[in-house]
C-alpha cells in the first residue's frame, strides 16, 4: 500500500516521532510511505529510513493556508495513495479540502489521529472526520465520543503510543563515559536519592507539586535531590523565577537542580530512583513516562489521561489521586522502603504493536487487501 501522512513541520515532539516510525515500519514491511510537511531537523532521519518527503509550507496560519489547498490536490492526484493520514489540525484542515474534492471512487481512504484533548471547536472537529480514526490512549477515545458525538464510536481505534524495547531496554545503566562526565558536571548528586520531574518547565505540568512533594521528603530526613529536566521556554521565564522563590521558601535551594533541555534523558532516567508525573491536566499518553517504565524505573504519577492508564497497566502502586501531594510523596517514600519495578513492557505499549495495529487500520479500510500481518 501507498500512504501519505501529512503534519505541519518535522522538528521535536511526539507527533513527528510517531510519523517516523510508521513511515519507517512501513518500508520495512515493504509498503511506500511518504510525508508532506514544511520541514525541519527530523527531515534527513526520515529520508534515511527511506520515507519519502514533499517540503510544503502546510504550517502556515490564517488564510494564506488556503492557498496549499489546490496544490495538495493536485499532489494527492498525482501520487494516487491508498491512504491518507492526517496528524495535526491545521494540515488536516487544508488535506481534508483537497481529498473531498476528489472522486469519490478513486480518492485515498481517510484517517486521522487525535494525539490530544483538543480544545472543543470545530476547528479541532477535522481530526474526527476520518474514515477511521485512531485516538491515541483510552481517555483519548472517551474524549472523542463525548465531545463529537458525530463520529461514530465504531469508528476509533484505540492505539497506544509505543516504545521500542531495543532503544529502551529493562535495566539499562549509561556507560562509564557518560557516568564520568555526570558526575563532574552535577557532582551535587553523589549519595542522593534522586527524583526526576522530565517535561518542558511550564505551570501546567506540575512543577509545584513536585517542589512540594521534595520538601515533604526533605522533612523525613531521606537524602533526596530533586532533577527538573526540559526546555525553558523564554516565554516561561517568570514562572522559573517563582518557582526559584518556591524552592527558597521550603529550603530547597540545594536540593532541586534545572538541567535545561538534555538529549540523555534516557541516561538520566535510567539512574533516576523514581520519576514523576505529577500533571495537572491529563496527558493525552505520556511517552516519557512509559520510556521510563519500559527501563524499569518506577514512576510515580497522577492517575488521569494516558499516564494513569500506564500505572494501572504496569505499576499500579505508583498511581495517585491527581492533585494529592501528600499521597505521592507517602507512594514514593513507600517505594524507598523496598525494591519494586513495573512489570515488562508489553503489547499494546511496544512500538511493534502500536505500527501493526496501525497498518491493520489502514488495511481494514482496503478490503480487496488481507489484513496486514507482521
Amino acid at each position: 500500500m501507498k500512504v501519505l501522512q501529512i503534519l505541519p513541520e518535522l522538528n521535536a515532539g511526539g507527533v513527528e516521532r510517531g510519523t517516523l516510525e510508521i513511515g519507517r515500519y512501513l518500508v520495512q514491511q515493504g509498503h511506500e510511505a511518504l510525508v508532506v510537511s514544511n520541514g525541519g531537523r527530523m527531515v534527513s532521519a526520515l529520508e534515511s529510513a527511506g520515507i519519502r518527503h514533499i517540503a510544503m509550507p502546510v504550517h502556515r496560519k490564517g488564510l494564506r493556508a488556503l492557498f496549499q489547498i489546490a496544490p495538495l490536490r493536485r499532489l494527492l492526484m498525482a501520487e494516487r495513495p491508498d491512504i491518507l493520514h492526517l496528524r495535526s489540525r491545521l494540515p488536516g484542515w487544508i488535506a481534508w479540502l483537497a481529498w473531498r474534492q476528489l472522486d469519490l471512487a478513486s480518492r485515498p481512504r481517510l484517517v486521522t489521529t487525535v494525539h490530544g484533548f483538543y480544545s472543543v471547536n470545530a476547528y479541532s472537529a477535522v481530526m474526527t472526520r476520518g474514515e477511521r480514526v485512531i485516538a491515541v490512549s483510552e481517555s483519548i477515545r472517551d474524549y472523542i465520543v463525548k465531545n463529537y458525538p458525530r463520529t461514530a464510536a465504531s469508528v476509533i481505534r484505540v492505539i497506544p503510543r509505543g516504545v521500542d524495547p531495543t532503544e529502551y531496554p529493562r535495566g539499562y545503566r549509561p556507560d562509564a563515559a557518560w557516568a564520568r562526565a555526570w558526575r563532574e558536571r552535577y557532582p551535587q548528586l553523589t549519595g542522593e536519592r534522586l527524583l526526576t520531574m522530565p517535561g518542558r518547565v511550564t505551570r501546567l505540568k506540575g512543577h509545584e507539586d513536585f517542589l512540594e512533594l521534595l520538601a515533604r521528603l526533605c522533612e523525613t530526613g531521606q537524602p533526596v535531590h530533586g532533577l527538573i529536566v526540559g526546555e525553558i521556554p523564554p516565554s516561561k521565564a517568570a514562572y522559573r523565577r517563582q518557582l526559584d522563590r518556591l524552592a527558597g521558601r521550603l529550603g530547597l535551594k540545594e536540593r532541586v537542580t534545572f538541567t535545561g533541555h538534555r538529549a540523555d534523558l534516557r541516561e538520566i532516567m535510567a539512574i533516576s530512583d523514581v520519576v514523576l508525573s505529577l500533571s495537572h491536566q491529563p496527558e493525552s499518553f505520556g511517552r516519557t513516562t512509559l520510556e521510563a517504565l519500559a527501563l524499569g524505573r518506577p514512576v510515580v504519577g497522577y492517575a488521569h489521561g494516558g499516564v494513569g492508564e500506564q500505572l494501572r497497566a504496569l505499576f499500579p502502586q505508583g498511581a495517585v489521586e491527581a492533585g494529592r501531594v501528600e499521597a505521592a510523596a507517602a507512594a514514593v517514600l513507600k517505594l524507598f522502603g523496598g525494591p519494586s519495578s513495573p512489570a515488562p513492557i508489553c503489547p499494546p505499549f511496544t512500538l511493534e504493536a502500536m505500527c501493526r495495529a496501525t497498518l491493520d487500520t489502514y488495511a481494514d479500510l482496503l478490503p480487496a487487501r488481507p489484513p496486514f500481518i507482521s
